[in-house]
């Protein structure tokens, strides 16, 4: 493996946060490919991908207001926070029909996260035990594809406004081999459909069709050997005035990898109020 190391200073986070924001890249079959990452304070820390969507790269995902959270407990938590770019803004996830450059030219992801992930156990010898990924709407895509095709890289995962592809549009070796995966979507997403059907990012991109939430939930709960119902909950409504209420549904078992589902009623593709998603996101990998 031939890293290309430009290791910079790209930015000082806030006296808050954690410290240096870095970035750095790998040759991946000819393609360099970059990445920032936030070292975390001690070895042995737990390694968290967060995976950002489609037209996006690693820095517009950062900013947002919900990760800032989980920024702001990394060092207390020792989390070490990689944000990885895409492939031209994309990833070559399990959709068989996008019509993106990197599923056009079948970008190799499992090289790039698994070299990222050697990379940081040689430099920062982070626990590649504890290795997570956070992915937002291809992001999510990207996040499902890590555990269907290279899981035994991987702890658990989150999936946000992502539903798994058709089978008639799913292009990716199962492993079919049962992890933790939580699930946050929205059921009046436009562009992720809630009961399933066909992903367009404007008249250019079309990303083909995806299944509704139910049978995601079902495959990933099927795979870990759950029947019946899962337990449900009502959230608290912390923001009445969104029009917004959040149910959760949860398999769980000593002897299984949880399954969960925040269910946004009336949620379009974004982060609901109600719930800190990034903050339910690592609560949920440390159960797991």
């Amino acid at each position: 493996m031939k890293i290309i190391i430009n290791l910079f200073l790209f930015s000082l986070l806030s006296s808050s946060a954690l410290g240096q924001t870095l970035a750095d890249s790998l040759l991946i079959e000819n393609h360099h490919r970059s990445f920032y990452f936030i070292p975390a304070p001690k070895p042995k820390a737990s390694l968290v991908f967060v995976i950002h969507g489609s037209q996006g790269d690693g820095q517009i995902i950062r900013k947002s207001d919900a990760e800032k959270k989980l920024e702001a407990i990394a060092a207390d938590e020792n989390i070490f926070l990689v944000y990885p770019n895409g492939y031209k803004r994309y990833w070559n996830e399990c959709r068989k029909t996008a019509n993106s450059a990197a599923n056009m030219e079948n970008i190799n992801e499992e090289a790039f996260f698994g070299q990222m992930i050697d990379y940081f156990k040689a430099k920062y010898d982070i626990n590649e035990k504890k290795v997570f990924a956070i992915g937002t709407s291809g992001g999510g895509h990207m996040a499902y594809k890590l555990v269907l095709t290279m899981p035994e890289r991987f702890r658990a995962i989150t999936a946000f406004i992502a539903n798994l592809p058709d089978t008639n549009n799913l292009d990716c070796a199962e492993r079919h081999v049962a992890k933790p995966v939580m699930i946050v979507n929205g059921t009046a997403d436009e562009i992720n459909p809630y009961n399933g059907g066909e992903v367009k990012l404007g008249p250019k991109v079309n990303l083909g069709f995806v299944r509704s939430t139910d049978r995601t939930l079902n495959y990933w709960s099927s795979l870990a050997g759950y029947k019946g119902s899962p337990k449900m909950e009502s959230m608290p409504d912390r923001d009445p005035k969104d029009g917004k209420t959040v149910e959760k549904y949860t398999y769980k078992s000593k002897r299984k990898p949880e399954i969960t589902l925040f269910k946004v009623i009336g949620g379009k593709h974004d982060y609901p109020n109600d719930i800190d998603v990034y903050l339910e996101a690592w609560n949920f990998f440390k159960r797991n």
